[in-house]
């Protein structure tokens, strides 16, 4: 089980979609849940990426500066699972 950084619901980390920065501070999505580094978890709903878009709690939680591109590749991610 994972908690979601928007909405704090416990999951199973197979529901969560995972943001990952590695050791080099790179930001990026893992699909697969094995990339190394400090993860963050998050529902794959558009509410909960508006709330951690808006509020910054991803770039807090991840410690680094989260950039617009991988928010535009949530929402895609997002928008094809409902699909």
């Amino acid at each position: 089980m994972r908690k979601c950084v928007a909405c704090n619901e416990n999951k199973p980390k197979k529901e969560l979609i995972r943001v990952v920065r590695n050791t080099e501070g790179i930001v990026e999505v893992d699909l697969t849940g094995k990339i190394n580094g400090r993860g963050a978890y998050i529902c794959p709903d558009l509410d909960c990426l508006e709330k951690v878009k808006k509020s910054k709690r991803l770039s807090k939680t991840l410690e680094i500066e989260v950039p617009d591109e991988i928010f535009d590749q949530l929402c895609d991610i997002i928008k094809d699972r409902k699909e």
